[in-house]
């Protein structure tokens, strides 16, 4: 199905301005609320959900979880449309808060929806090298550690990533 440049766009929107309400309260189920009952998510470090109940349980114990409970917003650098078949990708920015010495630290990744009417999506995939986001991680949890600022979940973070490591 063909969809209006205008809905897509307003949609898109949506989903924008959801992300920002999701990380300002912390409350990650408007999130999920924005995909079809049957909807699929792949998520290349985490795995693929089926259903928005599926997603919804992923996302907000994700999402509410070191690391991401340090990064600040999730801006779109950049997207496309394709209004004939409903699809938008996008960049996405993935900046975490200052560890205490000014130093930036993030990656980005690259967002596609799928969208199926009435501001709702039938799939999100997110990509993206995990090296890249475990790298950014590692140095911010490190410059916050010499900042005097490492909070205790991501001290844990440190050390499970460490025995994981062997």
């Amino acid at each position: 199905m063909a969809w209006t440049r205008d809905e897509l766009e307003t949609a898109f929107e949506n989903y924008q301005k959801t992300v920002v309400q999701a990380t300002r309260t912390g409350d990650w189920n408007h999130f999920a609320d924005m995909f079809t009952e049957n909807a699929t998510y792949n998520e290349h470090g985490y795995g693929q959900f089926s259903g928005r109940e599926e997603i919804r349980r992923w996302v907000t114990r994700t999402m509410t979880s070191f690391p991401a409970t340090r990064m600040t917003s999730f801006p779109v650098s950049w997207y496309v449309i394709d209004e004939a078949r409903g699809w938008v990708v996008c960049e996405v920015q993935n900046p975490m808060e200052d560890p205490g010495d000014g130093s930036v630290h993030g990656a980005p990744n690259i967002t596609i929806l799928h969208y199926a009417g009435d501001n709702l999506w039938s799939h999100e995939e997110d990509a993206y090298n995990p090296m890249n986001f475990l790298a950014a991680t590692r140095k911010w949890c490190a410059r916050a550690e010499a900042s005097g600022n490492l909070p205790d979940e991501a001290r844990v973070w440190m050390e499970k990533m460490a025995r994981i490591a062997g």
